[in-house]
């Protein structure tokens, strides 16, 4: 019985050993790889996990002097104080309208866009409209809010002149709370349209063409090759966007709406983003600004991990 014991140990202490040298043995295979990873590894150290310590500032009265150790910690005070504030629902809501909306605008236009780009047959004009699509990602949003507003000056923009014929009454529509969303997540797709199209346009590349060949022998129209077979393949990539978007969905950018926001639209302007600045900047209540966006931070979290569930309930196709 002994003997067996020990014949098991030595087996044991071979594998371990045996997988010790395989990792090692991969190490050094790829160990340009590891090079490669190491700042990466490093910058997500240092600015992401390090600073998941200011989370505790949301559960203390802080005051930068004083330092994490010299404030005072007050518990779920700052937290208490947002859920029983009235604006908190105003914030929630308009941040939550403003991401769905772009959600089902913003995320389904671009995979109906990348659709069209992708049935363009010449391939100099497909390329050449992809990138004339995708420049609009890189102008700056400070730039692109005020292109809006000259573009919609009402003396004399050209975008105005042209809604004029439409029966549009002569007005500054920034300043109307009813056309904020509007501009905002029309502003948005127009912005990023071309660029999220374009892992779109990579899953695209790896469908088999012969795949369309059998479908065009069964006497599938394009329309119907697009549905069946394009649109079936890139479902997977679809699904996979889809699980991260909702991952973001109470995180609207700060810089967009805060540029746009004016006096008369913080009734639908004002979010969550806006707010944290509002407080924890400009009032200089650093304890519920951070309280803020720890909620925020959950929120998100658990939408995404409602929507991994449901994906891989019903799809089999899940980021874990």
């Amino acid at each position: 019985m002994d003997i067996q014991t020990d014949s098991g140990k030595l087996k044991k202490s071979k594998r371990i050993g045996m997988s010790g040298r395989e990792s090692f043995r991969k190490f050094k295979n790829s160990y340009q790889l590891v090079i490669l990873f190491i700042p990466c590894f490093i910058y997500y150290v240092m600015f992401v996990y390090i600073p998941m310590y200011g989370i505790s500032i949301s559960f203390m009265d802080f005051r930068p002097f004083r330092g994490f150790a010299g404030s005072n910690w007050v518990g779920l005070k700052h937290y208490a104080r947002f859920f029983t504030d009235s604006y908190s629902l105003t914030l929630v809501r308009n941040t939550f309208l403003l991401s769905f909306y772009d959600l089902i605008f913003g995320f389904t236009l671009t995979i109906v866009f990348a659709l069209l780009v992708n049935e363009i047959r010449f391939t100099k004009v497909k390329r050449t409209f992809q990138t004339i699509t995708y420049l609009p990602h890189f102008i700056s949003v400070v730039v692109v809010v005020g292109m809006l507003k000259s573009f919609l000056n009402p003396d004399g923009g050209m975008l105005f002149s042209v809604l004029q014929l439409f029966g549009m009454p002569r007005t500054d529509i920034f300043i109307h709370a009813q056309y904020f969303r509007t501009l905002y997540v029309s502003s948005g797709i127009w912005q990023s349209i071309g660029w999220n199209a374009i892992i779109y346009y990579a899953a695209m590349a790896g469908i088999d063409p012969e795949l369309y060949e059998a479908a065009a022998i069964d006497g599938a129209t394009r329309f119907q090759r697009a549905i069946h077979v394009t649109l079936a393949c890139i479902k997977p990539t679809i699904i996979i966007l889809l699980i991260l978007r909702m991952g973001s969905i109470l995180t609207v950018g700060f810089d967009k709406a805060y540029l746009m926001q004016t006096v008369t639209t913080t009734s639908v302007s004002e979010i969550l983003n806006t707010f944290v600045y509002s407080q924890g900047i400009a009032g200089n209540q650093m304890s519920y600004a951070s309280a803020v966006g720890v909620f925020n931070s959950v929120i998100n979290c658990l939408f995404l991990l409602a929507a991994n569930f449901i994906a891989k309930k019903t799809t089999e196709r899940s980021l874990f």
